[in-house]
């Protein structure tokens, strides 16, 4: 399977007169694992509001040949996208297989919906073992650990065979060795899929990014491969919390999260 590339030209998110998204350009390639740092308020959270429809905006959002804007949310997510919020978002009291289940049959018609299914759907199985969860497929969500219900919600997606998927700081909360088990699964995920992530922790985004776009004050501040962002005096100074000018101290990074 082969990726699908997001364009974004001129995106402008406005809220009552102030500005949150500012003539933002992207272009993230197929197959990208792309990560969107900046400091809270740079406008990072909009943008995927916007690309998923959930605010209006203008510009344009293109994504496997098709306008995203102006679209309701459901013929939206119709075209292969996905996203998942800071709190995981599964159905605690069924089982994980349960929850993939239901995420695949979202597509089904209710009368397929009504008859039994024969067997676990190879997209379930497949999800499972992507997301490591098969050993958990009979465990209620509810008693998973943090990071656990994160890979789910992933597999969630994958069930629906979203092709790009955007995620909101998918390792907040999460352990040393939860951070390190999800950077590896989005890196299999994005082997055919395209992968956006909404991130705060520079330690995962130094481990995992393909690509960075920094953004503050709603514009793309820099843009390239994480060794490009880190050199980039500007990303120093307004993120990073390193000024030009030599200072005594840095700001921790993962503090500003």
């Amino acid at each position: 399977m082969s990726g699908e590339g997001l364009t974004v030209r001129g995106l402008r998110v406005t809220f009552d007169g102030f500005t949150a998204v500012d003539g933002v350009d992207l272009d993230i390639r197929p197959g990208d694992l792309r990560f969107l740092i900046g400091p809270n308020g740079a406008g990072k959270t909009t943008l995927v509001d916007a690309v998923t429809g959930l605010v209006r905006a203008s510009g344009s959002v293109r994504f496997g040949g098709e306008e995203l804007l102006g679209r309701p949310v459901h013929r939206i997510a119709r075209l292969g996208i996905g996203r998942t919020f800071q709190t995981a978002t599964v159905f605690e009291e069924l089982t994980v297989l349960q929850n993939l289940d239901i995420a695949a049959g979202a597509g089904r018609g209710p009368l397929t919906m009504l008859r039994r299914r024969k067997g676990v759907p190879e997209e379930v199985t497949r999800a499972l073992e992507t997301t490591g969860l098969t050993a958990l497929r009979d465990r209620p969500a509810g008693v998973l650990a943090h990071g656990q219900k994160q890979w789910l919600e992933i597999g969630m997606l994958l069930v629906k065979d979203v092709r790009l998927l955007l995620l909101d700081e998918p390792v907040a909360g999460m352990s040393h060795d939860e951070r390190e088990a999800t950077g590896r699964l989005l890196r299999r995920i994005s082997e055919d899929r395209t992968v956006v992530v909404i991130e705060h922790d520079m330690d995962f985004m130094r481990s995992f990014a393909h690509s960075v776009s920094v953004l503050h004050a709603g514009k793309v501040l820099s843009e390239g491969s994480v060794t490009e962002v880190q050199a980039d005096a500007r990303v120093q100074e307004v993120y990073l919390g390193r000024a030009s000018e030599p200072e005594p101290a840095a700001v921790p990074v993962t503090e500003e999260a």
